[in-house]
């Protein structure tokens, strides 16, 4: 788990008995937005989509969960009610850790408590960051924003397997599911990308980083 190096042995065999690893489906519901937190979620394996749905049944995703973080440290911190749905993207394994054992630990931990309120912190300016994006940049450098979020901060690689539905990327996006698949296909045509079917190449990172940046 996150900055296990920081927990004694006492925390990490608290932790591990009042915790539970369970194997989900792709498109498996973790846990929905409005519903109480009883527990603080790692995803071990696989990839997690975090949503929320307004009155209108309308969808944004907020974020992309890799292996190895935990989500809905909201809860911890803040609201003990679920701000967010969650999702499976793909087969995981998640481990849930009972909310009181994991506060017990930040009672007695400073240095664990302040490194989990740090990722809480940057997890809100990442989405607020986003949120601005979506306001105030034009359709091209929102695309291009989330070619690079997979390449820089999912894969770690300009080649990759998109992992969402074309009307997932799009809540991602902030924009339609047509408007989306639109300008991928100028993407692909101005030769800035490779796609063949869900996978992408991403041939200039220099005009992706520039579409980004100029928004």
């Amino acid at each position: 788990m996150p900055y296990a190096e920081l927990l004694n042995e006492q925390e990490r065999q608290l932790l591990y008995e009042r915790s539970n690893e369970v194997t989900y489906d792709a498109k498996e519901i973790i846990f929905h937005q409005g519903s109480r937190s009883s527990h603080i979620t790692y995803l071990k394996e696989g990839l997690v989509k975090v949503f929320k749905t307004n009155r209108q049944k309308k969808s944004v995703i907020l974020k992309i969960i890799p292996p190895g973080n935990y989500f809905g440290l909201i809860s911890v911190f803040g609201s003990e009610i679920h701000q967010y749905s969650a999702a499976c993207v793909e087969p995981s394994v998640i481990v849930d850790i009972d909310i009181n054992a994991f506060r017990s630990v930040l009672a007695g931990n400073g240095h664990y408590a302040t490194k989990l309120l740090t990722k809480v912190s940057q997890d809100g300016l990442f989405i607020f960051d986003r949120l601005m994006a979506q306001t105030h940049k034009q359709l091209p450098g929102r695309i291009a924003d989330v070619l690079l979020y997979f390449a820089e901060t999912i894969y770690g690689s300009t080649s990759y397997t998109l992992p969402l539905t074309r009307k997932e990327l799009a809540e991602l996006a902030g924009t339609t599911k047509e408007s989306f698949i639109r300008t991928l296909m100028e993407f692909k045509r101005d030769r800035i990308i490779n796609l063949e079917g869900s996978k992408v190449e991403i041939v200039s990172m220099k005009i992706v980083e520039t579409l980004s940046n100029l928004g």
